[in-house]
């Protein structure tokens, strides 16, 4: 999976209207979520830093919902945009992911998994 990382709000009029999974590395407004819906409407992934999730409207998470956009939290730490505008997460580390969160594991089981295990990302 390839997440489209959004430093600033500025950069949003610039994106390409087919991307699909975005990161937003900064803390969005409702305003520039509608932004960000209406310039690229397949949009079926948002990435947050968990600190920014917490702060959202839950008016915003409600019409991400009901647009059929999946809001998950995440890092992409120690990424450099100037080298690669996209972050990828491989398909091995989401497959992994969907098995243990089919299991019942927790969100917090999993991200604790996913930091011990040596061949995990940590973006989820």
């Amino acid at each position: 999976m390839r997440f489209r990382v959004v430093s600033a709000r500025n950069e949003i009029p610039d994106l390409n209207s087919n991307e699909k999974a975005i990161h937003l590395a900064f803390r969005a407004s409702n305003v520039d979520f509608l932004n960000l819906m209406q310039r690229c409407p397949r949009l079926r992934v948002v990435q947050t830093p968990p600190s920014y999730k917490k702060t959202m409207s839950d008016a915003i998470k409600v019409f991400l919902d009901m647009q059929g956009i999946e809001l998950l939290e995440g890092d992409v730490w120690g990424h450099r945009k100037d080298l690669d505008e996209y972050y990828t997460v491989d398909d091995a580390t989401v497959e992994e992911i969907h098995t243990l969160a089919d299991s019942g594991a927790s969100l917090d089981e999993v991200a604790n998994q996913s930091m011990r295990s040596p061949g995990w990302l940590r973006t989820w």
